[in-house]
């Protein structure tokens, strides 16, 4: 408190020194360390002296340590000689991700006749044979041979009750469901466009292209639009920026185009009509007016903010392409490679595992925490400042 400026103290409200003034007054006799502790938690309470406070934090904020400036000039020559030396670094790391872009190329190219496989099985194209079929369960899956007769007459029971549905129904749409970052995007009126969805494709750019990716949405046809493909196009950048060349890690997506979707008529999910009555303020009379507006879909992801030239964007457009950037390489990364396992929910439940274990972890430090205080014989719960109050990101 002692770093308070005097000026801060002299603009403070009388009234809010008197309060200081009485604790102090009041508590003569008791012990120095809890007069200190509860004449701060009073200071603290008092807004003028916490915007004081902040106002030094935020000069203070990003400014150098003073370390730098201490040190002999034939030092500071040395550091820069560093400090070039790791620019020379961020470049040749560029180049080694522009290499990992050639390989994922390569590997691509080796996926492929799986990834076609499944998509032919998805959308009933090609029926696996019983060997493909066979699984082999977890030791402590295992079944005995009488549960394992039981299940197939089950089975066998059911399928004669059913018609026979052909090949995975509802595949890619059952994996969106399943994905908290996908199912946040889905509307009810999304679901039954993404039942004709029969494949997801990420295609990568051609040697001696600037580095991107593609995403393809391979659908049937149907009622709702005429394209067979939907592409999304994300463009990458590996190369230190001249500004400032040691915010480089690793390549980052600069920006990303859609396409146009050929919608039937009165099908467009992505625009909603409403109506609203109008009266004229001289005459009295009442008209309604038709209104098209922007709804919630999914589909709109196919219309991303158009990143201007100077690259300015305001916070709602950046929030939005922030959001889309990580949706786009999660599809890329993680959706389409494991498809069948965020489909049988597997892929959840590893997720759900390690946020479980950081969250116990968590609980133990706060727990840990609590136990510490409640420990010290100065503790008193009075004393402590009320918790913040958290913000919605």
């Amino acid at each position: 408190m002692a770093d308070i400026d005097n000026k801060d103290q002299a603009e403070m409200d009388p009234a809010d020194l008197e309060d200081v003034e009485e604790v102090d007054e009041e508590e003569t006799g008791e012990d120095e360390n809890s007069k200190a502790r509860q004449l701060t938690v009073q200071m603290m309470q008092n807004p003028q002296i916490l915007a004081a406070l902040q106002e030094r934090l935020d000069g203070l904020n990003g400014s150098p340590s003073g370390y730098m400036e201490s040190l002999p000039k034939v030092v500071k020559r040395r550091v820069n000689a560093l400090k070039n030396l790791q620019v020379k670094c961020a470049h040749i790391e560029a180049k080694f991700y522009e290499e990992v872009h050639e390989l994922e190329r390569k590997y691509a190219a080796l996926y492929q006749p799986l990834f076609e496989k499944r998509s032919d099985i998805v959308k009933a194209a090609y029926e696996p044979t019983d060997e493909e079929c066979e699984w082999k369960a977890d030791e402590e899956e295992e079944l005995t041979d009488e549960m394992k007769e039981k299940a197939k007459l089950d089975e066998e029971k059911k399928d004669e009750e059913k018609e026979d549905p052909k090949g995975i129904p509802e595949f890619w749409l059952t994996v969106f469901k399943n994905v908290d970052l996908l199912s946040d995007m889905l509307q009810e009126h999304d679901e039954p466009i993404l039942k004709h969805l029969q494949d997801i494709k990420v295609k990568f750019s051609d040697p001696g292209q600037p580095m991107s990716f593609t995403l393809e949405f391979h659908f049937e046809p149907n009622d709702f639009f005429t394209n067979t493909v939907l592409t999304k196009t994300y463009k990458m950048r590996s190369e230190p920026d001249e500004n400032d060349p040691f915010s480089f890690d690793g390549p980052e997506i600069m920006c990303c185009t859609g396409c146009q979707i050929d919608w039937t008529k009165g099908k467009n999910v992505t625009l909603k009509t409403i109506k609203k009555k109008q009266k004229h303020k001289g005459r009295g009379t009442v008209r309604t007016v038709t209104k098209t507006v922007p709804n919630d879909s999914f589909f709109n992801f196919f219309t991303p903010p158009e990143v201007p030239e100077n690259g300015e964007l305001d916070e709602d457009a950046e929030a939005v392409l922030a959001a889309d950037f990580e949706i786009g390489h999660f599809i890329r990364e993680r959706i389409v490679p494991r498809a069948v396992l965020y489909f049988t929910g597997e892929a959840i439940e590893d997720d759900d595992d390690d946020y479980d274990e950081e969250g116990e972890e968590a609980d133990d430090e706060e727990g840990e925490e609590e136990a510490d205080e409640e420990n010290d014989p100065d503790y008193d719960p009075k004393d402590a400042a009320p918790p913040a109050e958290c913000k919605q990101q």
